[in-house]
C-alpha cells in the first residue's frame, strides 16, 4: 500500500502556528505520497454519544461529516493530529474526533481496529510555554490511542509560539520538521509495557 497521509487540523484558528508547522513537515514528503487535509472546524462533528450499552452503531453515510472523517481515516496509512496545546492536551475539536474512534470500533463492517493496526499516528503541536514537558499529556493521549489500536507512533513535532506566525521563529522546530516524517515510527506501547 502506498503511503497516504491524513492531516487532521484541530485548531479553531485558520492558518495558526500548529498548521504552519504541519505544512513545513508535509513539504518534506515525497511527491508521490498522497496528502489529505481536513480542518475539523470546517467539518464540525456533533457531540459523540456512547451507544455501546444501548443500541448498535451504524456506519455513517459517506456524504456526512462523520462519514467523510471515517472514510478518510480508514484510507490513511499515516494519520497526523495537528492540534494546538489546549490545557495541556489536544483541542476540543481533536478530542471529539478521537472520541468518534470509540464508535467506529463498534460499527459493523468497518473493522476499525484491524484496519488501523500497523498504521502510523503522528502529532504536531505548538504551545506558548518554553518548557516542552508541558506537552507530555498530549503526547500521552496520542501514544496511548495508538497503542490501544496496535498502531505505530511517530511522536509529536513540538513547536513554540503564541502570536500569529510565531512558530516561524522557532528554528529548532523548523529543523525537526524537515526530517520528522522520515523517521521510522516504532510500534506504540503503553507506558506500563516498558520499552
Amino acid at each position: 500500500m502506498s503511503r497516504r497521509f491524513l492531516f487532521v487540523l484541530g485548531s479553531a484558528r485558520l492558518d495558526g502556528n500548529t498548521e504552519l508547522l504541519a505544512h513545513k513537515a508535509a513539504e518534506q514528503l515525497p511527491e508521490e505520497v498522497e496528502q489529505e487535509w481536513i480542518r475539523l472546524a470546517d467539518h464540525p462533528l456533533p457531540d459523540f454519544v456512547d451507544l455501546r450499552h444501548d443500541s448498535d452503531y451504524v456506519r455513517p453515510p459517506s456524504d456526512s461529516t462523520t462519514g467523510l472523517l471515517l472514510d478518510a481515516t480508514l484510507a490513511a496509512t499515516d494519520i497526523v493530529i495537528a492540534t494546538p496545546l489546549y490545557w495541556y492536551t489536544v483541542s476540543g475539536l481533536a478530542k471529539r474526533y478521537l472520541d468518534y474512534w470509540s464508535g467506529w470500533l463498534r460499527t459493523p463492517g468497518v473493522d476499525f481496529k484491524a484496519t488501523l493496526a500497523g498504521r502510523t499516528l503522528w502529532g504536531v503541536t505548538v504551545h506558548a510555554d518554553r518548557e516542552p514537558s508541558v506537552a507530555e499529556p498530549l503526547a500521552g493521549t496520542l501514544n496511548n490511542s495508538a497503542a490501544y489500536l496496535g498502531m505505530r507512533f511517530g511522536g509529536v513535532l513540538l513547536g513554540n509560539g503564541s502570536g500569529p506566525g510565531d512558530v516561524r521563529k522557532d528554528s529548532d522546530a523548523l529543523a525537526r520538521a524537515k526530517t520528522f516524517f522520515a523517521q521510522e515510527a516504532p510500534l506504540a506501547r503503553f507506558p506500563h509495557q516498558g520499552v
